[in-house]
């Protein structure tokens, strides 16, 4: 059984491997219909098992996946244990897969131009403000100038109303992030750009080659599991990099 991949449109060198995955193919039920990854959703442990096989025999390589806390660690896939407690993850040996979930965050991958490092990091608005990208990029070990990143499927800003707390997060950092929210519908309420806010921060640190951004979870029932649109019983998405 073939899952439906998504490959980013990015100048990655050759020996860049990288995709999402989409909730179509795999044999969860219900709310989680599809390829849903995630084992702490309360899905079936065995439909599960059955699609995390399906993903890894397509790809060719078993992900290395991370027990996602919406914090602002970053592990080492090349020696870290299965189900790490971290939101970010680096790998330098070659078949090693990073791996983050998703439904609705952030899903940001990197690579360098020379093919030495890959990443990827889970950034909802907590981990975005606590500066799980630059922590990301920091761990690659190599000038923020010599690094791509490409911003996967994440809830689009008509979709994302959040409250004056986390506008003032992100302000209380850089006031010009007020350009990432519109007024939403009530008295305190926000449109929130986790695209736009993503690419201010990691512009901040010199990396501008930035690509992706354009779905949406929310809006994308079909395609994609949505926290946001569909409650604690939503699936999980991966975004996936690796060196072949």
């Amino acid at each position: 059984m073939d899952i439906d991949l998504i490959s980013p449109d990015w100048p990655a060198p050759a020996e860049v491997r990288a995709c999402s995955t989409t909730r179509q193919g795999g044999v969860s039920l219900g709310p989680y219909a599809g390829l849903n990854l995630a084992r702490h959703v309360g899905d079936a442990a065995p439909a599960v098992a059955h699609n995390r096989a399906l993903l890894a025999a397509q790809l060719g390589q078993m992900p290395m996946w991370l027990q996602q806390v919406h914090g602002v660690t970053v592990a080492d896939a090349d020696s870290m244990l299965p189900e790490t407690q971290a939101d970010a993850v680096v790998a330098r040996r070659r078949g090693v897969v990073c791996a983050v979930m998703t439904a609705d965050c952030l899903p940001v991958l990197f690579c360098d131009r020379a093919a030495t490092v890959v990443g990827a990091a889970h950034a909802g608005w907590r981990g975005l403000v606590g500066g799980v990208l630059e922590n990301t990029v920091r761990a690659m070990q190599v000038p923020a100038g010599e690094i791509m990143a490409w911003l996967g499927p994440a809830i689009s800003q008509p979709a994302f109303e959040v409250g004056d707390e986390v506008r003032d997060a992100f302000l209380a950092h850089d006031p010009w992030a007020s350009d990432a929210f519109t007024p939403g519908a009530g008295l305190g309420k926000w449109q929130a750009d986790l695209y736009t806010l993503a690419r201010r921060r990691l512009a901040s640190i010199g990396l501008t080659q930035v690509y992706g951004g354009g779905r949406c979870t929310f809006a994308e029932s079909a395609c994609f599991f949505s926290a946001r649109r569909d409650g604690i019983q939503s699936g999980r998405q991966a975004s996936l990099i690796w060196l072949e």
